[in-house]
């Protein structure tokens, strides 16, 4: 490429979205493309991991929340956070329960009918990353929702779903990743598909293209990775 059409491109891109890779690169704006684009392809790699993680801790979630709420009050659809006398209020905290009136409206958007499993498919990662937080501790992760993860701790659980749903939020809004762990990310991702489900874990890693994109990031003078 030509500078005439390397500086183009950064006006297209737009010169503060490329300032942190001219600064990783030295200020060499051909290098700062390319680490760009790397950047692009590393970021739908992770991506489409994620996106194979966030449904197997959906799916783990909502199963254990209706095995423990047909039984314990008599409705298997946990989401209408139903009430018993030892909880008049229900067990969702408010800000649940508003997530869930919002998803229920989207899930039934063209006249569709309402199921289950459309809602929980509105429900996003943030969502069921603060379902596992210290404040369900004792009206969700003792009665059921520890069963998902067998053997593991909350906190564990929570701080791993949560870098998950931090990189998630980072990644949707295009912002760089070439400067975060993207290696530990991934091998997390991996461990909580692992937690859920082994065999998950075994097809969610195959033919996976996250590591082979890593090494082939594009080297930087002065500060090679």
């Amino acid at each position: 490429m030509q500078v005439e059409e390397l500086t183009v491109l950064e006006q297209r891109l737009s010169p503060e979205r490329l300032g942190p890779y001219k600064a990783e690169c030295g200020g060499d704006l051909r290098a700062a493309l390319a680490l760009y684009r790397w950047n692009v392809e590393a970021t739908a790699a992770l991506s489409a991991t994620l996106g194979h993680v966030e449904v197997l801790l959906r799916n783990a979630l909502h199963f254990e929340l209706e095995a423990w709420s047909a039984p314990t009050f008599g409705e298997p659809r946990w989401y209408l956070n139903p009430r018993s006398s030892a909880l008049p209020n229900g067990f969702l905290f408010a800000e649940a329960v508003d997530d869930i009136a919002k998803a229920r409206a989207r899930a039934v958007r063209n006249g569709r009918p309402e199921t289950p499993g459309r809602v929980v498919a509105e429900l996003n990662l943030g969502f069921w990353r603060f379902l596992l937080a210290r404040r369900y501790d004792r009206g969700l992760w003792h009665p059921c929702l520890h069963k998902a993860f067998p053997r593991q701790r909350r906190a564990a659980v929570f701080d791993a779903v949560g870098a998950l749903h931090e990189a998630r939020n980072r990644m949707a809004h295009h912002e760089p990743m070439f400067n975060r762990p993207l290696v530990s990310l991934y091998q997390t991702s991996l461990q909580v598909a692992d937690w859920i489900c082994p065999t998950s874990r075994r097809w969610v890693e195959q033919g996976n293209r996250v590591i082979t994109i890593l090494t082939a990031r594009p080297p930087v003078a002065g500060n090679p990775r």
